[in-house]
């Protein structure tokens, strides 16, 4: 018998048994979570099952983030009902302020080889640290609260491989970008993206989440990758190296497609309105003036992200026709920002800050756009009224562009 990919290698162990793409199986799930957009549906429908208490009650995780300070009364009210039940039930609330969900189950609640399944479709950013992590709708997630397991279709894989050095400037969001653009935002729907190579060794792990972040922007189920002394570093600092095991792929794993990537090919990129695979060099943007610039979400909102933003704005001020929000994903890296005195540098060229949440990435508040502006943004979605407005113009781009972005007034690199 062949060897096993990432994904069939992590849910054969949650099957109790060895697994084929394609098989559907029921398989444990070790982290279930929901955010406050999701979880007053999941909290409905676990409670039409008639079960008196969770399955695992201490890695069931309710985010509310979304909408965190809320802005309407309705969102204030679903707020309570989360609330209420994280209390009677006994399960893990991240309230607001407290992080991005996707951040935080990074920082705090997920572990290489495990499963975890959340009603948000970017859950798939804990893919990062070798665990198989996918979104799911409020229904299953209301199952996976009740009895600790889900059924799902082991999906095939695509090995994605990216080897050189990146140019001066290019980041993880730039290969994403480039990838997507280059097989469509279908191209890999219902796989697994399994990536590896020189280049994504030598990743930091915040440039590994922001590529598994996005995998989904593909179509696909998850996105993961080896675990190695990098993802010990990570789970170190966070207080959980207890935690950490080996998951490798085999060397004889059966891939449905090798996609291979020279990372010197790459130039920052910049994905256009209204499709995350309308991927254009952000040098041939120069003509399309900004109003806003948003840098944060849980694609790219890590201290790693803000130390490259300050890097560029120091000394500098932001365009006066730009808006520049930024957003940190969570109060450790808020905090973080803080000591190093990159929020002084962000203050200093103009920028507004907001507590850790996903407001205006999902256009909730904190930064709807207008009628007819434009805003460049680090998140990983540029949907026609994502940012609250369909009438609004969304381009996605790295940190670095972003910045460089904010300062000219228009797209830049």
């Amino acid at each position: 018998m062949s060897g096993l990919t990432l994904a069939q290698k992590i849910i054969s162990n949650h099957c109790g048994k060895t697994v084929s793409p394609g098989e559907l199986v029921i398989a444990n799930v070790d982290v279930a979570a929901v955010q406050d957009g999701t979880g007053p549906l999941t909290i409905q429908e676990f409670k039409k099952l008639g079960k008196d208490k969770l399955a695992n009650p201490k890695r069931t995780i309710l985010f509310i983030d979304h909408a965190a300070p809320s802005p309407r009364k309705e969102l204030s009210n679903s707020h309570i009902v989360i609330r209420e039940f994280a209390k009677e039930y006994g399960a893990v609330l991240s309230d607001i302020g407290e992080g991005v969900c996707h951040q935080r189950l990074v920082e705090s609640f997920v572990n290489p080889g495990e499963i975890l399944v959340g009603a948000d479709s970017h859950t798939c950013t804990s893919g990062a640290l070798g665990a198989f992590a996918t979104g799911m709708g409020s229904t299953d997630i209301a199952v996976v609260f009740a009895l600790g397991k889900t059924w799902l279709k082991v999906p095939s894989s695509f090995k994605i491989v990216v080897n050189g050095k990146f140019r001066e400037n290019v980041t993880s969001k730039d290969i994403m970008l480039y990838l997507i653009g280059k097989i469509g935002a279908d191209g890999a729907t219902y796989r697994a993206l399994e990536f590896c190579g020189d280049t994504i060794k030598n990743m930091s792990m915040a440039e590994r989440f922001t590529l598994a972040n996005m995998a989904v922007e593909a179509g696909a189920k998850a996105g993961l990758f080896e675990t190695d002394e990098k993802t010990l570093e990570f789970l170190s600092e966070n207080g959980r190296a207890d935690k950490y095991k080996e998951i490798l792929m085999d060397e004889d794993a059966q891939y449905e497609r090798v996609i291979e990537i020279n990372a010197q090919d790459i130039e920052p990129c910049v994905s256009c309105p209204h499709t995350v695979d309308n991927v254009k060099f952000a040098k041939e943007l120069n003509n399309v003036k900004i109003n806003q610039v948003f840098v944060g979400t849980c694609t790219n909102g890590r201290i790693e992200d803000l130390r490259v933003v300050a890097n560029v704005l120091k000394g500098k001020k932001k365009h006066p026709d730009v808006r520049m929000i930024i957003v940190p994903a969570s109060p450790k890296i808020y905090l973080q920002a803080i000591k190093e005195g990159l929020m002084e540098i962000f203050a200093q060229a103009g920028a507004t800050f907001l507590p850790a949440g996903c407001g205006p990435c999902v256009g909730v508040h904190g930064g709807i756009l207008g009628d007819g502006e434009v805003c460049l943004a680090t998140q990983n979605r540029n949907f026609q009224g994502r940012m609250g407005n369909t009438k609004g113009f969304i381009y996605l781009s790295s940190p670095y562009v972003a910045a460089k972005s904010a300062i000219a007034g228009f797209i830049t690199c």
